[in-house]
Formats: structure tokens, C-alpha cells, sequence
């Protein structure tokens, strides 16, 4: 007999043979009905399956959040076995669960299409409606050789020996239609519902070497509900429309080509945004680091120190000196990261534990190779801009530095706007430098920081654990924020580093004279600047805040008599340090207003030749069809507040009628 304790506290024996079916059955007949799965200890298994030994059970109805996976990965499946009966000549390869719902790679001499999608949906829906069990055989693998062999599956066959010696071979079979699948499913496919809609097709190379056939990919997304399908489609749509590439271009931002692939050129408009979000970095940097510039190409003794060169060099772009002297024939490697170069300017002198903590920051371009089907737009590029910056300290300062940090982080989201925020602690690795007395420390104080990050933030904060998810080197802190409409990025980090000054022998004299290594963290706020900004077109929509858009006024005129006034508001404008121009152009009013909102530009100040005569102006808001008459002095008066940035707000002294937090 068995113990097994269930969410209700409650402990029940057992037979070890029992099934999580049996068991489900035995709590309720309803409940029966509802059980897609059952869990063990945290492990989700088939109903079917025999419990084996005690522990903590679960029995997982289809509302469960674990239970989506599985309605993904039986929609996988049903997928597959509608292809093969709409077109029996195709072979079925891999079809993982992805994030947002699953794809299914096949291998047929006519790439499946777009067009095909509506079919291959339609006969799902009857799939489903079979509700045939799903039932898990495990053969031998000489016999999935052969009936995979028989049925022409040669891709089958293949990971078939792929599966290792020690781990069985499993067959679900739905219906008279069966795969080879580590599972675990549901008990049927009528579990699987029909809330689930097919996405897009894609090549795919098999097992994603280029020297492989070329395979058609179909994506699909799958839901609990309707209601979940409808809400996701609904945010895809909102997301297309914000698509920061598409944005960039009608905003004149910047632009990729093939000459450059993977870099930047970036228009003048997007480089004053850049160059906004940098400066608004720098003001809140300059209280607490000293602002550094490591070398762009550095000889590669370094990186082989720094344990680079040996388990990250595919991803480094390297030089070699062009001269002709032996000893210019070195090979360089553009930095990939900051980190060694900020241990570089660390040892350069002796530092003293009184002089700790040091924080060096750097707005440092780095380079690193992706893939050409990797990158997307300044979501992922191979030269990028990090906001980055080490600290430098005692074991003793560590709690206290990773709060600062902390502080700094959440306090510059919330001035871009963000207020769901996400901070998760990854522990040791599996491998990983230290020794396990140095993890204990870092993980002890890190898990303290955790602990005071919510309770400081009244559950305004949310946390939580990835367990064996941390750098080799340390553990680290991960921020994930929530854009406008739901989507979730993971940007910036605090990482604590015990591995990079003892290799370059970077040391402080403490106060017995000794010396000791420092603690090194490593910390960037919006992570690569690029990658943050296409977060902020895409959470804006590019209706930027007036103080971080890239042109904020434009002065547009009705009749050619109000031009010399315009020209006159623009000065002004300007003079108040707003970004400005006049659009004088023979053209109609509403031509020029719909031209300026595709643009995204925040603030159009209309003239003619009564505001000319008035000095006053009509204000048309982005995103409004309404305008305000206002005298021109109140406007400039109201524009210039807006365009302050907020941390200067903050710093402005307070009066008596300031209510600005």
C-alpha cells in the first residue's frame, strides 16, 4: 500500500497499481468526467498510467493552468492525424508544444499553404468530435522500426534511434491514428475542444541543419475556452498594429538592409528617441556610478582569461591586424559584452575596501552573432547597445547593492509607464564555478532581497523562483514587465558574479591588509537600449509621452498668411527646448493633420490667419478629432510642462502649489 496526500490536506491509502482514473472515480463520479491528467509530486502524468509510489496528488481538470499544455500538445496531434488523412502520402516528423500553442513539421513533396489551413482545421473539428481515448502502448524498438519503416515514416524511424537506450519507446494511438511521443495526454481527443485555430506555415529544415530536407511547419494556437482563443487573436491583431518594425518606418525612425545585417541605421528622428532614452539613463546613473568606455576590439588572450573564447566564441565576430609585423598578427574579437573590460578598469591601481562599493557604468555597443532567421527588427540584432554596469564590493554590501539596484530598476519602469512587474530569482545550475559555500551565501541573501522586494512593494511586485536557472557563475535576478496589452518581456538582470575577478586576479585590500576578490554584480536596467525601445514603440504604439517623443509639435498651417507666425511658434517652441517644425505646405489642413497623426507626432498646433492675428493657436492631440483654442503663451506654458521628463520633475524643488510626485 501507498500513501498519497491530496490538496486537501487529506491522506488516503492505496494500491500501487491504482490509476489516477480509478482514483478520480473513486472521489466522484463528476470529477472523473472533468480529470484530464493527474499529478504526482508535481509531475503530470496520464490517467491511465499506475501511480507506483506516494506522495502529493493531483487530479487536473481541463480549467487548470498545467492542463493547457496538454490541450496544446493533443491539438498537435490531432493536427497531425488530419493531415494524414486529408493527404495520406505525408509523413508526420516532430510537433512540439511552443509558447502560445504548438507546430507540427511533415515532410510532403507539395508544401502545404495558407489555403490549406481552413481544410486541414475543418477536419480537426471531426477529430475532436470522434473523441477517441487516447491510449499509450510501449513497443519495443525493433517493432517501431518496422511498422514506422512499413508505413513509410523514415523520419520516424530516425528518432526512433535518437531515443536513448534507457528510456522506453512510447506509442499513443487515437483512434486507428498513433505517433511516437514521450506524452503524457489527456484521456481523449474530444478534451482537446475547439477552441484552436491554425496560424501560418513556415520551411523548416529537419532538425534545423541546413543540409537536411526542407520540411513545411504548420503553427497552430490552442485554448481552454473560446473565450481564450478570442482574446488572444484579438491581442495578435493589436500587436500587428504595433509592430515597432512597421512603426519605425511610417515614424521615419530607422531602417535594415542586406549590407548590414542585423545592425541599425537609424534615421534622425530615431536617433534623437535613442539618444533621449540614453540621456534619461545617464541622469539617473550620475548620482551613484562613474560612467566608463571599455576598447570595442580587445585581443583574444583576454576572452580566453575571461572563459569566453572557450564555451562563447561561435557567437563572436573576430578581426585580425592587417599589418605586416609579426607581432600585429594577433587575433581581436569585437566585445560580445562589457563585463571583462569593467574588470580591466577595476584593477588598474590598488583599491581599498573603503573605497568599495565602485560602480562603473557604460552605454556599450557589443556585438554577437544570431542567426539570419533569428534576428527581428531591434527585438534581436547582432549590434546592440547595453545599459550596462558592474559593481564592485565587499561580501558584506551585497544585500544592500542588489536593493539599490532593485529601487533603480522598478523606479525608472514606472516612469516609462510599467507597473506590472515580475522579479524571479534563478538558482544554481547544475554546472557552475564556486564553491557550495559561496552559493549558499549569494542564493541566502539574494532569497532576503527577494523577500523584501514584495513585502516592500505590498504584493504590488510579484516574485518567485527558477530553480537551477542561474548563470554558472551566480545566481541572478530576472525583471519580466507587462506591456499594454499583456504581452510579457523579460529585461533587466542582477547577476552575482563569483568567477570573473578571481580569474583576471582582481583584488581590494581589506582591512587586514589581505587580499581579497571583490564581489562582482553585474546589472542593466533596460538590457540592450535597441531591444527596449522597440518595447516602447510597440507599448505605445508610438504615441509617445510628449517628453520622449522623437518630434513632438509640428506647427501646421490653414492659409499661407499665417506662414510668418508659424515660423514665429516654431522659434519659441524650440527656444522652450521642444522638438519643432512648421508644415507650411500648399496643402489642405486635414491632409496635413492625418499626414502628421500617421507619424505619430503628439501635438499639432493649427494657424490661420485669425490665430495669426489673435496669437493663439488650435491644439489637435494624437489619437483625438478634437481641438482646443488657446492663446498661444497658455500653450507654450502647458507644452513645456508636458516635455519635462520625469525624473526632472521629481528633482524640481517643491512650491507651495506643486503637487507633482
Amino acid at each position: 500500500m501507498i500513501d498519497l496526500q491530496f490538496p486537501d490536506g487529506s491522506v488516503r491509502q492505496f494500491e500501487a497499481t491504482v490509476t489516477g482514473a480509478a482514483i478520480a472515480t473513486g472521489i466522484s463520479k463528476s470529477l472523473a468526467k472533468k480529470a484530464v491528467a493527474y499529478a504526482l509530486d508535481g509531475e503530470v502524468r496520464d490517467l491511465s498510467d499506475p501511480i507506483g509510489h506516494g506522495g502529493a496528488m493531483e487530479i487536473l481538470t481541463r480549467d487548470d493552468p498545467r492542463a493547457l499544455e496538454l490541450i496544446r500538445h493533443d491539438a498537435a496531434h490531432v493536427m497531425a492525424e488530419a493531415v494524414q488523412e486529408l493527404w495520406p502520402d505525408t509523413q508526420v516528423t516532430i510537433g512540439p508544444v511552443i509558447e502560445n500553442g504548438f507546430y507540427y513539421d511533415f515532410a510532403r513533396d507539395t508544401p502545404f499553404t495558407l489555403d490549406d489551413l481552413a481544410t486541414i482545421e475543418k477536419k480537426m473539428v471531426e477529430i475532436v468530435r470522434r473523441n477517441a481515448p487516447f491510449r499509450k502502448d510501449v513497443w519495443s524498438r525493433d517493432k517501431a522500426k518496422q511498422v514506422f519503416a512499413a508505413k513509410g515514416e523514415t523520419y520516424k524511424v530516425e528518432l526512433v534511434d535518437a531515443i536513448p537506450a534507457d528510456q522506453d519507446v512510447k506509442i499513443y494511438s487515437q483512434g486507428d491514428w498513433f505517433d511516437l511521443c514521450r506524452g503524457p495526454h489527456m484521456a481523449s481527443t474530444g478534451q482537446v475542444g475547439e477552441a484552436f485555430k491554425l496560424m501560418k506555415v513556415a520551411g523548416a529544415y529537419w532538425r534545423g541543419d541546413s543540409n537536411n530536407p526542407m520540411l513545411t511547419r504548420i503553427y497552430g494556437t490552442a485554448w481552454a475556452t473560446p473565450e481564450q482563443l478570442k482574446t488572444y487573436l484579438t491581442m495578435l491583431e493589436e500587436a500587428e498594429k504595433r509592430d515597432h518594425r512597421r512603426l519605425g518606418r511610417e515614424m521615419d525612425l530607422f531602417h535594415f538592409q542586406e549590407e548590414g545585417p542585423g545592425v541599425v541605421f537609424w534615421h534622425p528622428k530615431g536617433w534623437s528617441l535613442f539618444q533621449d532614452l540614453v540621456a534619461y539613463m545617464r541622469r539617473r546613473l550620475k548620482a551613484d556610478y562613474a560612467e566608463v568606455n571599455a576598447p570595442q576590439v580587445l585581443d583574444k588572450s583576454l576572452w580566453e582569461t575571461s572563459g569566453h573564447w572557450g564555451w562563447y566564441r561561435e557567437n563572436m565576430f573576430q578581426v585580425q591586424s592587417a599589418g605586416d609585423e609579426a607581432e600585429d598578427k594577433r587575433i581581436f574579437a569585437l566585445k560580445p559584452m562589457n563585463c571583462p573590460g569593467h574588470v580591466m578598469i577595476f584593477k588598474n591601481g590598488l583599491k581599498s575596501y573603503r573605497e568599495l562599493p565602485i560602480r562603473y557604468a557604460e552605454f556599450g555597443t557589443v556585438h554577437r552573432y544570431e542567426p539570419s532567421g533569428a534576428m527581428h527588427g531591434l527585438m534581436r540584432v547582432r549590434g546592440f547597445t547595453q545599459d550596462d554596469a558592474h559593481i564592485f564590493c565587499t561580501d558584506e554590501q551585497m544585500e544592500a547593492e542588489c536593493l539599490k539596484i532593485n529601487d533603480l530598476i522598478l523606479s525608472v519602469y514606472r516612469d516609462f509607464g510599467f507597473e506590472e512587474i515580475v522579479v524571479k530569482l534563478s538558482t544554481r545550475p547544475e554546472k557552475r564555478v564556486g564553491t557550495d559555500a559561496m552559493w549558499d551565501r549569494a542564493e541566502t541573501i539574494m532569497r532576503q532581497v527577494l523577500q523584501t522586494i514584495e513585502a516592500q512593494s505590498g504584493g504590488r511586485i510579484k516574485t518567485g523562483i527558477n530553480e537551477g536557472e542561474g548563470a554558472f557563475y551566480g545566481p541572478k535576478f530576472e525583471y519580466t514587465l507587462k506591456d499594454a496589452i499583456g504581452r510579457e518581456w523579460q529585461c533587466g538582470t542582477t547577476q552575482v558574479d563569483f568567477n570573473l575577478p578571481e580569474r583576471f586576479g582582481a583584488f581590494y585590500i581589506d582591512s587586514n591588509s589581505d587580499k581579497v576578490p571583490p564581489v562582482m554584480i553585474h546589472r542593466a536596467i533596460c538590457g540592450s537600449m535597441e531591444r527596449f525601445l522597440g518595447i516602447l514603440i510597440e507599448n505605445f504604439a508610438g504615441h509617445f509621452p510628449l517628453w520622449l517623443a522623437p518630434q513632438q509639435v509640428v506647427v501646421a498651417t490653414i492659409t499661407s498668411e499665417a506662414d510668418a507666425y508659424a515660423t514665429e511658434v516654431v522659434a519659441r517652441l524650440k527656444a522652450l527646448g521642444l522638438r519643432a517644425e512648421a508644415d507650411l505646405r500648399n496643402e489642405k489642413i486635414n491632409y496635413k493633420v492625418r499626414e502628421h497623426s500617421l507619424a505619430k507626432v503628439p501635438v499639432i498646433l493649427v494657424c490661420g490667419k485669425r490665430e495669426a492675428e489673435e496669437q493663439g493657436v488650435n491644439v489637435r492631440r494624437l489619437g483625438s478629432r478634437d481641438q482646443e483654442a488657446m492663446s498661444l503663451d497658455a500653450a507654450l506654458a502647458l507644452l513645456s510642462e508636458e516635455a519635462v521628463p520625469p525624473d526632472l520633475k521629481r528633482e524640481r524643488p517643491a512650491t507651495s502649489g506643486d503637487v507633482t510626485q
